[in-house]
């Protein structure tokens, strides 16, 4: 009489296999920083930092772009999407590249006010001592 032998999957290839898969997808994902369209040149200031949420309207301005949420947009566009904020007291981050014309600044300021969004803040990059 022959004695049948259990038989059970080896799993260790298994193993293997997701531990390759988890480090391919690990090495391959790209990590999210915020979400910036547009390379500016900041001024620098003293004045404290701030730590950004993820509930901030991020709108940017250089010489001829103008970015929301890191897409860039018009200002005819602009004045859609901040009409359509619900809550009136998010955080605005407003990046400013140093070499824009008040003017341009002015017109977007409007825009935030017209729409009732005052809790703006005017990001700079840090002053070295």
């Amino acid at each position: 009489m022959k004695k049948r032998e259990i038989l059970t999957p080896d799993i260790t290839p298994l193993i293997d296999v997701v531990f390759i898969l988890l480090i391919f997808f690990i090495v391959s994902s790209v990590f999210k920083k915020d979400e910036l369209a547009l390379v500016l040149n900041l001024p620098t200031s003293s004045a404290k930092e701030i730590e950004l949420k993820q509930k901030e309207i991020i709108i940017e301005l250089d010489k001829e772009k103008l970015a929301i949420y890191g897409k860039e947009t018009t200002i005819e566009q602009l004045d859609k999407k901040i009409n359509n904020i619900q809550d009136k007291q998010r955080n605005i981050i407003f990046r400013i590249d140093k070499e824009v014309t008040y003017k341009k600044v002015v017109k977007v300021l409007d825009l935030l006010q017209k729409n009732g969004l005052f809790n703006i803040s005017l990001l700079t990059d840090k002053k070295e001592p």
